[in-house]
């Protein structure tokens, strides 16, 4: 990987990554449309995710810490368990499950076969498709505080399915919030919260293919961790501000157009389902 792909590919990521349009699907056809072919593969996307996280943890770090607060006393009788950041900590440890267990089941999968770019057409059009319902008909009532368990399993499996490219894991854990009736911003900030634990486990995990690699470009994946981290906080910061005015559709609109231009340069060869 040379230095331009690492910088490149950083800022792909950092835009992709809190928007609901899929940060692996986009980070899989750049690499592939622009640098010699090649589709810069899950462990690459999911240590780059590292950058972005780094940017959730520091922009949500009064909010995490008095979260892992709250709930390490609640364990030992300090504060009831009923409070509201102590549940906030359970809620968070309950979402990730279903993406930690299937993740380590279908890592086979999200390795080959999920990546190939037809089942990227499908899902970034057939996710497109459920955003705007969920934004068109969730009643958008409810804040953090009504979150319970089965919610955040139900946004747990919704954050699941981004194993597939093209799903965006924030567009379907928001769009699982949407249908719950959670209000836009809310549906964001669970998303953001929730996907801490399992994508700073799963960059850490993807390390040790990355030093399978005889000649690992460690530089650039440093480059383009940092650029992820610089450029998302600012993306999650506007996403958040953007959203308390604002609907999904522009993000609908672009999926879709997307898929369509993704499904054009496969049928005409300019790329191959799975590069190279």
């Amino acid at each position: 990987m040379s230095w331009l792909e690492a910088i490149v590919l950083g800022i792909v990521q950092a835009l992709s990554e809190f928007l609901p349009i899929s940060s692996s699907a986009h980070v899989s056809i750049v690499g592939q449309l622009f640098f010699s072919g090649h589709d810069p593969g899950a462990a690459f996307t999911a240590v780059t995710q590292l950058g972005t996280q780094t940017a959730v943890l520091v922009y949500f770090w009064k909010d995490i810490v008095r979260i892992a607060k709250q709930w390490c006393l609640s364990l030992i009788g300090r504060v009831p368990r009923n409070d509201p950041d102590a549940r906030m900590g359970w809620m968070i440890i309950i979402g990730t499950i279903p993406i930690v267990v299937l993740g380590l089941a279908l890592q086979k999968y999200i390795q080959t076969t999920f990546r190939n770019l037809w089942v990227t057409v499908f899902t970034l059009a057939f996710f497109a498709i459920v955003l705007w319902a969920a934004d068109r008909f969730g009643r958008k009532t409810r804040d953090l505080s009504a979150m319970t368990w089965q919610h955040s399993l139900i946004y747990g499996f919704a954050q699941a399915l981004a194993l597939v490219p093209g799903v965006s894991r924030s567009g379907a854990s928001i769009t699982a919030g949407l249908f719950l009736g959670y209000t836009r911003e809310s549906a964001a900030r669970f998303s953001f919260l929730m996907s801490l634990p399992a994508i700073f486990g799963s960059g850490l995990y993807e390390l040790k293919d990355i030093a399978k690699d005889p000649n690992p470009a460690w530089g650039p994946i440093a480059l383009a961790t940092a650029i992820a981290f610089g450029l998302g906080y600012v993306v999650i910061a506007w996403l958040l501000k953007y959203i308390s005015t604002h609907d999904f559709k522009p993000f609908v609109f672009y999926r879709l157009g997307l898929a369509a231009l993704l499904a054009f340069f496969l049928v005409t060869n300019v790329m191959t389902p799975y590069g190279g």
